[in-house]
């Protein structure tokens, strides 16, 4: 029997739309494709797609005052330094490195309160 799933991606809503976009192709460095103005981008990383959209008038209260939750985007990357300094320079600072069984990670928020873990893990380096 065939999975019923093809695909998955991880979607973030915001009326903050194109400063969302703006951060994360930023953080990303890279421009999302597909992209629609003030309706929808997407970022294809490795293992993950990245969906951003603005939120229909008649929905933009469930997804108003975003709260991560147990809800994070997490992010290997090879250098942790570099990235913290990254995300400082975009303006979303992140806290203290934590070291974790799996080596080090950050916290940070993008700029409408979604949280992102961005480790190194301890091969990486």
């Amino acid at each position: 029997m065939r999975a019923f799933c093809q695909s998955a991606l991880v979607t973030l809503a915001s009326e903050q739309f194109e400063t969302i976009v703006t951060f994360y192709s930023q953080l990303l460095g890279q421009e999302p494709q597909p992209y629609q103005v003030q309706v929808y981008a997407e970022f294809q990383l490795p293992g993950l797609r990245l969906g951003i959209f603005k939120p229909k008038a008649d929905s933009a209260q469930e997804f108003a005052a975003a709260s991560s939750g147990g809800l994070s985007l997490c992010i290997e990357v090879a250098d942790l330094e570099r990235a913290i300094a990254h995300l400082t320079q975009l303006g979303q600072p992140p806290g203290p490195i934590i070291s974790a069984s799996h080596g080090q990670e950050i916290y940070a928020y993008d700029p409408a309160g979604n949280r992102l873990i961005l480790h190194q893990s301890s091969s990486s380096g």
